[in-house]
């Protein structure tokens, strides 16, 4: 607990008074100067003494709305706090936010409620820590001031914000969710049943483990792979591609973050087993049809921020090719854009923050949806679906 006493502008000045009006008593030899002077100093003295005098001391417990709180996001933040002094002040309470959240974090102490409680709105993404919580009390005279800390702070998770996008246009068949294959399975035959070899790179999901124990090696489940392919997305988030030398936030790179959350959790509402990674390999999450797995990667890419280099693209993705594929990159030139490799993914879209010169045309060259990204995130990822409809894709 941190404590903190200083006088008021008010009781400065009055102590400022207060050594003038005994200097003016003796230049002048006025008493009643001495007399006011005196006054001023005891008053003072007084104040100090009324804020410091009550021993105090408290416990301190805070509860938010909400586990995890989205950019754009309001909660709701309940502090309970328990005070033992002599006797009880009145004054100002306010618990200490991070500025990446905003909020009316104060009010009067004691509260009519019982409880101290506010609302709070996510602004910045990241962990951060709410508190602790400052109790300012001021004498009657107005004089004299204490402020003290109570109780440890609270880490807080600011999530990237999800948009509502709209659905993806592919053929059903070339590339489709679980919904969709499960139906298409209740028409084949045996042939299409039959288990292949393991190749590095396969999803663990489509091993075929009947077939694994007969033979003695992995099998995976050939129908599974032609009908229900995974879904990929991809945030290139090393450190050439972003501004990263400012100390505030890139807006790119957060409209970036946001639209990766927004298009993996959209992707895996469709149906899909979706594998979140970094351009370095790195996976930051997997969606598999469970709230935990979704918690999950938004506190992983809570965390996200430009650095390091990335890897080639068909390392990433391994043998199978899968079926919708979202890159997500920043700065572009040419050169790199060409470089870029689909893999065979059944619905290859390919969004750029800042495409240059040339880019947008050689990514498109190699099967690329390439669309401009902004700050709009849902606005960029219909523009990719109508793209993709426009060169012959029919929605799902």
């Amino acid at each position: 607990m941190r404590r903190r006493r200083t006088l008021t502008a008010r009781g400065a000045g009055a102590l400022i008074a207060a050594l003038g009006c005994m200097i003016a008593a003796n230049l002048v030899g006025a008493r009643i100067l001495l007399y006011i002077g005196l006054l001023l100093a005891l008053l003072t003295l007084f104040s100090v003494i009324a804020v410091r005098s009550p021993r105090r001391s408290g416990t301190v417990t805070r509860q938010i709305s909400t586990d995890l709180l989205t950019v754009s996001e309001t909660s709701r933040v309940t502090v309970r706090f328990t005070l033992r002094a002599l006797r009880v002040p009145r004054g100002l309470w306010y618990d200490v936010l991070p500025e990446a959240v905003s909020g009316d974090s104060g009010g009067e102490y004691p509260p009519e409620t019982g409880q101290l409680s506010y609302p709070i709105t996510g602004v910045r993404r990241g962990v951060w820590s709410l508190g602790p919580l400052m109790l300012r009390t001021v004498d009657p005279f107005g004089l004299a001031q204490r402020e003290q800390s109570f109780g440890d702070s609270r880490s807080i998770t600011v999530v990237p914000e999800i948009f509502t996008l709209a659905p993806l246009a592919v053929r059903v068949g070339a590339a489709g969710g679980t919904a969709h294959t499960s139906s298409a399975r209740l028409g084949q035959g045996s042939d299409n049943l039959s288990p292949r070899g393991y190749i590095p790179g396969d999803s663990m999901r489509r091993i075929h483990w009947r077939a694994t124990a007969h033979r003695g090696q992995l099998m995976v489940r050939q129908e599974e792979e032609e009908s229900s392919p995974d879904a990929v997305v991809v945030i290139d988030r090393s450190s050439r591609r972003w501004d990263v030398a400012g100390s505030e936030a890139d807006p790119a790179f957060e409209a970036a973050v946001s639209l990766c959350a927004s298009s993996a959790v959209h992707l895996a509402a469709e149906g899909y087993s979706v594998d979140v990674l970094d351009s370095a390999g790195t996976l930051l999450g997997t969606l598999r049809g469970h709230e935990d797995d979704r918690d999950s990667l938004l506190v992983a890419l809570a965390m996200v921020a430009p650095r390091g280099e990335s890897r080639d693209l068909a390392s990433l993705i391994g043998g199978t090719p899968p079926g919708p594929l979202v890159y997500i990159t920043g700065q572009l030139d040419e050169e790199d854009a060409a470089l870029l490799r689909p893999s065979g993914a059944a619905a290859a879209m390919l969004f750029i923050a800042d495409p240059l010169p040339g880019a947008a045309e050689a990514a498109a060259q190699h099967g690329w949806t390439v669309t401009e990204l902004g700050t709009e995130v849902a606005e960029a990822w219909e523009d990719a679906v109508s793209a993709r409809i426009g060169v012959g894709d029919v929605p799902s």
